[in-house]
């Protein structure tokens, strides 16, 4: 059974930076795509960036203005989140998910999902 478990959120300062990883075990997750939510305090879980199979097409939500970069490593079976320019509103739990088809900001286009790791920005 794959699984997915994102690591390297914590606390940090805005303007600080922080790069999420998110491995799959028990499957290769290559031929598919791979997007990360988050889901801020009280609300709704929302699309923050998706790649494709090879990474070779990247999607982001209008908010990252250019911060965050997605990227995947198939031969580890990993997938990235480069977070620059951390702002408070980035606080949020950020999970990662499997992108088999669909449109790439829709949460019902995945069909797989970590538990998440939790970014905290202080001002």
């Amino acid at each position: 059974q794959v699984q997915l478990v994102e690591s390297g959120g914590g606390l940090v300062q805005g303007g600080d930076s922080l790069r999420l990883s998110c491995a799959a075990s028990g499957g290769d997750v290559s031929t598919f795509g791979m997007g990360w939510f988050r889901q801020p305090p009280g609300k709704d879980r929302e699309f923050v960036a998706a790649t494709t199979t090879d990474g070779g097409r990247s999607f982001y939500a209008d908010f990252v203005e250019g911060r965050f970069t997605i990227s995947r490593d198939n031969a580890k079976n990993t997938v990235y989140l480069q977070m620059n320019s951390l702002k408070p509103l980035d606080t949020a739990l950020y999970v990662c998910a499997r992108w088999p088809i669909g449109y790439y900001s829709y949460t019902s286009s995945y069909d797989l999902w970590g538990r998440g790791t939790q970014v905290t920005v202080s001002s």
